[in-house]
């Protein structure tokens, strides 16, 4: 036999394309040839290959091997073909029996060992949507590929026994001693606890208003921005939001955790990430670092790691302007669409902005401001960072005080955050039923058309908002996103609709934004 045929994947962002190898084994001067499109890291495959197979007692043939990945117009990128170009050589030679759709996704070492890649997950998934759920991965990657339902997946930790599986020569297979600086616990098994310190409300003294608009945000998934003095606890607030946030579906789970896959910032995933995702870059971040970018097939950014859960941008004015007006888009659709020359690379990120800024350089201009040594000037400058488009996408704009000595000597009962998460649970819970029908989840998603029909609330109820509208202080977009707080505010309040109280605290809620 002449002709050897795998499988493996090419992923454009989170989107996998099935790869078909082939290994060709010719009549002339040796040689190795790689078709398809290869990156450079890809090319250098032909040397790890080759240096792969000696070492597991599996030479390739001496003769002028042509490999192609196919099809052969799109490009193909990283060391997750390596695997499966070795395996269809092999083939090619006669020294394994490789027959079927199996794909084969890792990277390998000289010595023969597999290595894991990252975005396995999403490869898997790519595969087994595809008609391919036979999968082989390195055993550091087999727990991670298991997490896709319908995938049959063999995990090795070398070529050889790669090899010996598909039916090679036990007497020629050359096995890699064990690696004395591998991690002791096995790759299905959990990896050591790392002991993170809990975040609760109940740590957060006073600011009864901003525990409030927190739990309104976490409820129906809306965005939020605090502005107050240094000190009043903006940060606090943020960083517990994400607990009071319920846990991920099945479905929404395996999307965030395709997407740490593919940044893989802590190696291989052995489960699904089950709690929402929490980001907060430094203001120095530039747009790729948040929206995402690099050369090539675009990464993901802090945005799309956030997605299903919340990314914090602390200290927002001091921020880029351009960063900060590139989430509009993703604020709306949900995803961000990434062009390059190679290509376009989709990722999903609807997630919950939460922005904190002080309101003005020095931090002192809240109150009557006696202490504040900006200028009017400055003061404009300073805020007008956040553009009035970005603003207009935020669903709640609260002002934050000074804690008082008086809430800071409390007796120490401020609600906890596993009493407030209960009260989110079942709101959420209420909206549930109640969107399904228009296939929406909370009701920060809801549609303008669906608002103001079948959900709109009673005239009487709107009264104040309409007449916010006819005066002009609010567009049409802060109009629906009025409507969602005050949907929000009902559902935890236990009304069946909003009524003017909840109608007139989202209001609120606007409009302090727009006087600050």
């Amino acid at each position: 036999m002449t002709l050897g045929r795998t499988y493996g994947v090419g992923l454009m962002g989170l989107d996998g394309r099935m790869v078909e190898v082939e290994a060709d084994i010719g009549q002339s001067l040796p040689s190795f040839v790689l078709l398809g499109l290869p990156d450079a890291s890809l090319n250098e495959a032909k040397d790890r290959v080759r240096s792969a197979a000696k070492n597991s007692g599996l030479p390739l043939s001496r003769r002028r091997i042509t490999v192609n990945l196919m099809p052969a117009d799109v490009h193909k990128r990283g060391s997750g073909f390596d695997l499966a170009i070795v395996m269809a050589a092999l083939a090619a030679s006669g020294d394994i029996r490789c027959s079927g759709r199996r794909v084969f996704i890792a990277e390998l070492g000289l010595d023969g060992r597999l290595r894991p890649v990252r975005g396995i997950l999403p490869a898997v998934m790519a595969a087994v949507d595809a008609g391919y759920p036979e999968i082989t991965v390195a055993e550091a990657n087999a727990a991670e590929a298991s997490l896709v339902p319908g995938a049959a997946v063999n995990g090795f930790g070398s070529l050889a026994e790669v090899a010996a599986f598909l039916g090679a020569d036990p007497d020629r297979l050359l096995f890699p001693p064990q690696d004395p600086g591998e991690d002791s616990y096995a790759a299905d098994d959990e990896p050591p606890a790392v002991l993170v310190p809990a975040r609760d409300m109940a740590d957060v003294a006073g600011q009864s208003e901003a525990r409030f608009a927190v739990e309104v945000a976490a409820a129906g998934a809306h965005h939020l921005l605090m502005t107050g003095p240094p000190g009043a606890g903006k940060t606090m607030l943020a960083e517990r939001l994400p607990g009071l946030l319920p846990g991920l579906s099945d479905a929404h789970a395996m999307e965030v955790t395709a997407i740490h896959s593919l940044v893989w910032g802590g190696g291989p995933c052995s489960q699904l990430l089950r709690r929402p995702p929490f980001e907060s870059p430094h203001h120095t971040a530039s747009s790729a670092a948040i929206i995402g970018g690099g050369s090539g097939i675009a990464r993901p950014g802090a945005a799309s790691r956030a997605h299903r859960g919340v990314l914090f941008l602390d200290e927002a004015p001091e921020y880029d302007r351009r960063v900060l007006d590139a989430l509009r888009q993703p604020l709306e659709s949900g995803k961000v669409d990434l062009h390059r020359a190679a290509g376009t690379a989709s990722y999903p990120a609807r997630f919950q902005l939460v922005l904190a800024a002080n309101p003005c350089p020095c931090g002192l201009a809240s109150g009557k401001g006696i202490d504040c040594t900006c200028t009017a000037q400055q003061r404009r400058r300073y805020f007008g960072r956040l553009s009035g488009p970005l603003l207009d996408r935020v669903d709640l704009q609260l002002t934050v005080q000074r804690v008082s000595l008086r809430e800071l000597a409390g007796d120490g009962t401020a609600e906890p955050s596993a009493d407030i998460a209960g009260r989110v649970a079942e709101a959420r819970r209420v909206q549930h039923q109640r969107l399904k029908k228009w296939g929406y989840e909370a009701n920060a998603e809801v549609a303008g058309n669906v608002l103001r029909g079948p959900l709109r609330p009673a005239p009487r109820a709107t009264a104040s908002l309409d007449r916010a509208m006819e005066r002009q202080t609010l567009t049409a977009r802060g109009y629906d996103r009025v409507l969602r707080v005050a949907w929000s505010i009902a559902d935890l309040t236990g009304h069946t609709t909003p009524d003017a109280d909840d109608v007139g605290q989202a209001l609120g809620f606007r409009q302090q934004g727009a006087a600050a």
